[in-house]
């Protein structure tokens, strides 16, 4: 089984996919950097030469071959994914991740994703140069285009609690 996480960029799904992949004992995948690995070029780079419509069909290929090479046993956890925030909401991804694994979704505080993203701007182009309003303004704008598919994860989290053991918890229930 795959653990699948998933949010809005700067919801933590790096950070703690990496800690959960290391106290299973399993391997993490970073679904963006595997698809900048295959094609040789940064996600920015992709949207830009490619647009937004050819990247996600790269991503939802993506992901089901991930899928395929990782769910060798379905009874026990084979990998943490760290999904990028849009993957949920094309070619049916969501409904996908859950009949294929255990979905988590990182929901932190609007507050806490605007602290968090004014920090690394630079390094993310669909925000660079924004102002703290115009940043939360995007934010609230795609969080609401999103929530219907986030929505659906098996797992909610905000950030302030300890996901670890709330997925171990989860899983040990399924």
């Amino acid at each position: 089984m795959l653990i699948f996480l998933l949010g809005f960029m700067g919801s933590g799904k790096s950070y703690c996919g990496k800690k959960i992949a290391v106290h299973l004992g399993v391997p993490f995948i970073d679904l963006d950097e595997e698809i900048e690995k295959a094609e040789k070029k940064s996600i920015s780079n992709l949207f830009a030469e490619e647009g937004e419509v050819e990247f996600r069909k790269m991503e939802a290929s993506a992901l089901r071959a991930f899928v395929k090479k990782y769910s060798i046993d379905i009874s026990s956890v084979n990998a943490v994914v760290s999904c990028g925030g849009g993957t949920p909401c094309y070619h049916d991804n969501m409904d996908f991740m859950n009949q294929h694994g255990f979905t988590v979704w990182m929901n932190p505080a609007i507050e806490m994703l605007v602290d968090r993203l004014k920090k690394g701007q630079d390094h993310r182009p669909l925000i660079a140069g924004m102002s703290e309003d115009e940043l939360e303004k995007f934010i609230t704008s795609k969080l609401a285009e999103r929530v219907s598919f986030y929505s659906k994860a098996t797992l909610h989290i905000n950030n302030s609690e300890c996901f670890i053991d709330l997925i171990e918890k989860k899983l040990k229930n399924e």
